[in-house]
């Protein structure tokens, strides 16, 4: 059965704990949670470029639609970052979702379908991991900014993965369960640390 939408179909959940700590070093998680955004936007932007509106109906609004959202997110996290003092180091790693993505396939139309799970995934997770920082967070403006990307990321997981479902000729459902079970593997790999996908 296809997965609802609307649901959170993750199979860990993030303690509120996991919250309390990350937010301990606010710049480092802000600096972090910049390059995710850039990463996000250029994201989109690839599979833009690659895959053009024929393949799946929709492709071109919804990955421009996207890019426009984390670009916009991007300049909102740098505002915070810069205001509060800190500045976006140079180079970033995501072990995280380099880790995901060393699932995608590399045959046609199995690339497509796990490049946007995979891309589904990230937006799940954050997500989630956003409505943790809401609630964990005792600064006002930063618990109000992660209470509003949790419902934009929330809309970019759904998009994702209505996608996803409209790749012709995969076993979608069987692929989509073997995801979710490899997110939750590696994500228990994590190391901690003051980072959007950090372990617990």
């Amino acid at each position: 059965m296809k997965p609802d939408a609307e649901e959170l179909p993750l199979l860990s959940r993030t303690p509120v704990e996991w919250g309390k700590r990350v937010l301990a070093n606010p710049l480092e998680l802000l600096a972090d949670h910049a390059f995710l955004e850039k990463k996000a936007a250029n994201n989109a932007l690839d599979l833009l470029t690659r895959w053009p509106e024929d393949f799946v109906p929709g492709w071109v609004t919804a990955m421009t639609g996207i890019a426009h959202d984390e670009t916009s997110h991007l300049r909102q996290v740098m505002r915070l970052l810069l205001r509060r003092g800190g500045e976006m180091p140079r180079g970033h790693a995501n072990p995280y979702a380099r880790d995901l993505r060393l699932l995608v396939r590399t045959r046609e139309p199995e690339q497509t379908l796990d490049r946007l799970f995979v891309s589904a995934l990230i937006e799940l997770r954050s997500c989630e991991r956003f409505s943790v920082l809401a609630e964990a967070s005792d600064d006002q403006e930063l618990s109000a900014f992660y209470h509003s990307l949790h419902l934009s990321e929330r809309g970019h997981y759904k998009t994702f993965l209505k996608l996803a479902f409209q790749v012709p000729g995969v076993h979608t459902e069987e692929r989509w369960r073997e995801m979710l079970n490899e997110e939750a593997r590696i994500l228990a790999a994590q190391p901690a640390g003051s980072r959007m996908h950090s372990g617990l």
